[in-house]
């Protein structure tokens, strides 16, 4: 029985790392001016990274960072980069959209695309805390087959789950309206330059002692 609540635990805290509940407010944010299509479009490919990044990482985690030679610090900085850029663009206003013309079709296509992968895949919703528990949780299995495999069965329920809940971001934007969305957007680009910051700051004070 202590066994199924550790396994249970897994599931739990791997859902509470990649917290798509509170990722949902700044996907509705950075999708602002995309039609439902467009939207779904982000949602699936954004829940694709997340567990092929975290079942990647699960499996090979240790090793690849072993063959680039790099530290979980160094990757919690380069995160803290990738979404202080991002915040400031939607500080600055880039990244919402009022209307999508014919001509800025193709580029709202590549834009969708980016936003799937950078910053929601990763590090968003596949960021330095998740990687880093999904590891450890298979890391630490001593080999155990069922550990291993409750491991990668949290991943796919947490995909399924982050999925599910960012679907409902276009009732939320509709709700919202253009001129809440812009105010949203403000707030959460402000909120999102402190999280880059405190990544980076994460990142370099496990990297210090090492140096």
């Amino acid at each position: 029985m202590s066994d199924w609540a550790l396994y249970g635990a897994v599931i739990v805290t791997v859902f509470a790392i990649v917290d798509p509940v509170g990722v949902l407010p700044f996907f509705v944010a950075l999708t602002e001016g995309f039609d439902d299509a467009d939207r779904r479009v982000i949602v699936e490919r954004a829940s694709i990274v997340l567990g092929t990044v975290l079942l990647l990482f699960a499996l090979l985690g240790r090793f690849l960072f072993k063959i680039f030679g790099f530290t979980l610090g160094a990757f919690e900085i380069a995160g803290g980069i990738i979404l202080f850029v991002v915040a400031f663009d939607m500080l600055e206003g880039r990244v919402t959209r009022t209307k999508l013309t014919p001509e800025d079709r193709e580029a709202a296509i590549d834009r969708r695309d980016e936003i799937a992968v950078v910053p929601l895949g990763i590090p968003l919703l596949a960021g330095p805390g998740a990687i880093s528990t999904v590891m450890i949780d298979a890391g630490s299995s001593g080999g155990s087959p069922l550990a291993i495999g409750v491991t990668f069965v949290a991943i796919a329920i947490v995909t399924a789950l982050t999925f599910v809940i960012l679907k409902l971001g276009p009732p939320i934007l509709r709700g919202l309206g253009r001129v809440g969305v812009m105010a949203m957007t403000r707030v959460l680009g402000l909120i999102l330059a402190a999280l880059g910051v405190q990544f980076v700051l994460n990142g370099v004070a496990s990297v210090l002692p090492h140096l």
